[in-house]
């Protein structure tokens, strides 16, 4: 039996929730029902609970939309759930109201098991509300909130991966995820497999764009919009005239025959011939997704990283003309 829910109260305590996060200074993009319902959902607050009540919970994404459908009869829909992430919790843990993955600090922010909860003064901050003491205790928290920020920009800073690409430019990419293999291919398969080769694209975790020599791709006669689905790494292997694509499989599949479809679509009209290639961390990680693997793609283990596996054709470590 559905619960029934008081919708005036509801709203009273969505509307409480949008006067705070205007209180707090938040853009107008992130004042919005949205944005308030994801509060409280932080807050594990329903629209009986009083504000001195709030508690801290460790939640992911999908829950707090569940929280807003079952307490609040707010529904949306399933593919909203990266509208939260990236239009609400992001700007979030920017100001630094919420922390990510305090259970488990490398986990990446994209992880299906990533979760959020509220950070300590916030959370003394939010359960003040409507008693006579807020407004101090409000501009006391504004005043730290800020020495905050940094100190956890400064904190994720330190766990960020430094990567030298073949070029000797030096980048760094987010903890955690498909970021460590990201390391591994550029560290590693390039030296091995492409050498003296020119590294235009690498993504990140958190930024996807971490690399990006658009210039080296305009040469090579390759258009690609920004929002384009790009391949993990992708490297110029100037003496062989070959562009190699590399999907490093963590949290995402490998490259299957509909991914190679689309990369081929992206990248068409390369005047350096495709070659596609999956990196897995270990061999227990590849046997899991042996099946999906495409014909004519190669795969890289970084437990053994002196050896490619061909997944047949005339070719070894080749572009395919169709």
């Amino acid at each position: 039996m559905a619960k029934k829910i008081d919708t005036k109260k509801a709203e009273r305590k969505i509307k409480e929730a949008l006067e705070i996060l205007e209180t707090l200074g938040f853009p107008r993009q992130q004042q919005n029902e949205r944005s308030a319902l994801t509060l409280l959902s932080l807050l594990n607050l329903k629209p009986d609970d009083e504000w001195e009540s709030a508690s801290d919970p460790l939640i992911g994404i999908t829950p707090m939309m569940e929280f807003f459908a079952v307490h609040y009869g707010k529904r949306y829909a399933p593919n909203t759930r990266e509208t939260v992430r990236r239009q609400t919790v992001h700007q979030f843990m920017q100001a630094g109201m919420i922390v990510p993955n305090p259970d488990k600090p490398l986990r990446p922010t994209n992880s299906p098991k990533a979760v959020y909860q509220i950070e300590t003064s916030a959370l003394k901050l939010f359960r003040e509300f409507g008693k006579p003491g807020w407004n101090s205790h409000l501009r006391a928290y504004l005043h730290t909130v800020k020495t905050l920020k940094k100190l956890y920009a400064r904190e994720r800073d330190m766990r960020r991966i430094p990567v030298k690409l073949l070029n000797g430019r030096e980048i760094s990419l987010s903890p955690g995820g498909q970021n460590v293999l990201i390391k591994k291919i550029i560290d590693d398969f390039c030296p091995l497999f492409t050498p003296g080769g020119h590294v235009i694209y690498v993504g990140d975790t958190e930024t996807k764009w971490a690399y990006f020599d658009s210039d080296a791709l305009e040469k090579l006669a390759i258009e690609i919009e920004e929002h384009g689905k790009m391949p993990d790494v992708v490297v110029h292997y100037v003496e062989k005239k070959w562009l190699v694509l590399i999907e490093a499989v963590t949290s995402h599949g490998p490259v299957n025959p509909k991914r190679r479809r689309e990369l081929k679509k992206l990248f068409a009209g390369s005047k350096a011939g495709i070659v596609y290639v999956t990196a897995f961390l270990d061999r227990r990680t590849m046997m899991k997704h042996l099946d999906e693997i495409s014909w004519e793609t190669e795969v890289w283990i970084a437990e053994t990283p002196t050896h490619l596996i061909h997944f047949n054709g005339e070719r070894f470590l080749g572009p395919y003309e169709d």
